[in-house]
């Protein structure tokens, strides 16, 4: 097996240094993209859906409990007018 020289070795760094250059400009790119771009985006995504969650949070509960006292009522309302039907 042949040993390759200094020069070889060289010489085939700078090839790769050559073809590896796109990759690599591409690959920087991509994360400006992402941190620039990308990142911030979704940050501001996150900090609606978090803020709109937590005013909404608290609505819900209020809304299951209004639907009970709505229930309820709704029983009372049908008790006193089934008394009301006998007692005319």
């Amino acid at each position: 097996m042949a040993s390759l020289s200094n020069e070889d070795l060289l010489a085939l760094s700078q090839m790769l240094d050559t073809k590896l250059r796109p990759l690599e400009d591409r690959t920087k790119s991509i994360e400006l993209l992402l941190e620039n771009d990308v990142l911030p985006r979704l940050q501001n995504i996150e900090a609606c859906y978090t803020s709109t969650y937590r005013r909404y949070a608290g609505s819900a509960v209020q809304a299951e409990a209004t639907q009970e006292d709505v229930d309820i009522l709704k029983k009372v309302v049908s008790e006193h007018s089934r008394k009301l039907q006998t007692l005319a």
